[in-house]
């Protein structure tokens, strides 16, 4: 079998980032967790809707992302599920996102979290936000391929 990619099975997945952004580069970053908050995303019990990344002071924190108290925790577990966590980045690539972001219309948004080596990442979008119409050419789009690959199938039965 092939050589699994670390993007196979996100433990928390941000669909709705595809649906307004326009994704022009991602980056992967760590993430700064407390107590048990690894274990309950290991056991997929964290919520990327909603979220977003900022940069205070040279550093990134990712806010709004939930993260469920492990049930077996200890007295280590935080009490807040959607504190601001540290994302961890190099300076080069955080001066570069800071500088991207401040043109109109450009934000930060999370997109994968997953665990690679033991670490807890995510990926992070530079994204552009769409327009009404944009969305509509997007899922116009995505249906025109659907239609295509239909006809392809029922081609294919056919001939057999």
């Amino acid at each position: 079998m092939g050589k699994k990619s670390q993007f196979d099975k996100p433990l928390a997945q941000n669909k709705k980032a595809s649906h307004d952004y326009f994704i022009e580069e991602t980056y992967e970053a760590g993430i700064v967790l407390m107590g048990t908050e690894i274990k309950s995303i290991r056991r997929g019990k964290a919520n990327l809707s909603d979220s977003f990344a900022t940069i205070r002071n040279g550093e990134m924190f990712l806010h709004n992302m939930h993260v469920s108290p492990f049930e077996q925790g200890n007295r280590h577990n935080p009490t807040d599920p959607t504190r601001a966590r540290k994302l961890l980045l190099h300076k080069s690539q955080i001066n570069k996102l800071l500088g991207q972001s401040k043109q109109e219309g450009y934000s930060i948004v999370p997109l994968k979290v997953y665990v690679k080596n033991g670490y807890a990442k995510v990926l992070i979008g530079l994204g552009k936000g769409k327009k009404q119409y944009d969305k509509r050419d997007t899922a116009a789009k995505r249906d025109a391929q659907r239609d295509i690959q239909r006809a392809l199938r029922e081609k294919q039965k056919v001939a057999r």
